[in-house]
């Protein structure tokens, strides 16, 4: 054998272990690495062989009874569909077996802000450190990772106060200008993590959520706070391009399921066309 070839591995933890390492070489972010090596070893503890000995209708019951939501079995599939592609390329399998998975069409979101009691109920209840979160997700549209990760280095000071340096989706940075209240309060964290975990490192992004979620009136989470942040801030600027750079959106149509329509203007184009 070469050196630096690697034989087919013959178990979902190798398998999974080769193909994170190519994702890693192509550049994937760490999150989408993590959760690609996560469903294909959920895969593999479910169906009871191994990852050469999957067929397409396993993968289809393991979807279907799964229980989760619409967009939680797309990107399930997804992951599998890499993961087999990526053996078919390496020579490895000769059939990809999600060729005989359907196709998943994307659920339809609707814009879903929390309200004015839902973030005064959070702000009440909660500890300084998840107000702070909370304030980060209604006030500057931060996602639950995007918290979790904030460092005393992404502060960044320019003419108008102060930014935040935000390590965004995809592993695409943004600048998101602060309230002075907020850039106060991320300041007196001094330097390392905002949000320190028991690892030495940060809080993942679900202990983020888990928190945001603990203070909210039940229903409400992290992401409809943000939901709240990209409706006011087209309601008061009109600006959808703005608002697409704050929230870190790659494309407009992606930040007008986050914008709820003022009731105002639906009823003043009801009256008209009545």
């Amino acid at each position: 054998m070469e050196r630096g070839l690697p034989v087919r591995p013959d178990t979902w933890v190798s398998a999974a272990t080769q193909w994170c390492d190519w994702l890693r070489a192509a550049g994937r972010p760490s999150t989408t690495v993590q959760l690609r090596r996560y469903q294909i070893l959920r895969l593999g503890e479910w169906v009871g062989c191994g990852p050469w000995e999957v067929r397409g209708e396993q993968i289809v019951t393991w979807l279907s009874s799964s229980g989760w939501s619409r967009e939680t079995m797309r990107s399930h599939r997804a992951g599998v569909a890499g993961f087999y592609g990526w053996a078919v390329r390496r020579g490895w399998i000769e059939y990809d077996p999600t060729l005989d998975v359907p196709a998943i069409r994307p659920a339809r979101h609707f814009p879903r802000p929390a309200p004015d009691e839902a973030v005064s109920a959070a702000m009440r209840d909660a500890d300084e450190r998840t107000r702070l979160m909370v304030e980060l997700a209604s006030r500057c549209g931060l996602r639950r990772g995007e918290i979790a990760c904030i460092s005393s280095g992404d502060l960044v000071r320019d003419l108008d106060g102060w930014s935040l340096m935000v390590r965004g989706k995809g592993d695409k940075d943004r600048l998101v200008p602060l309230p002075d209240d907020i850039a106060r309060a991320l300041r007196r964290h001094g330097p390392g993590w905002v949000f320190p975990g028991q690892d030495h490192g940060h809080l993942s992004a679900a202990r983020v959520g888990e928190l945001v979620s603990a203070v909210l009136p039940e229903g409400w989470t992290c992401h409809t706070l943000r939901h709240r942040f990209a409706t006011r801030a087209y309601w008061t600027s009109h600006d959808l391009l703005a608002v697409q750079d704050l929230l870190g959106h790659s494309k407009p149509e992606t930040t007008r399921l986050y914008v709820l329509t003022e009731p105002s203007r639906l009823r003043v184009v009801m009256d008209a066309a009545a």
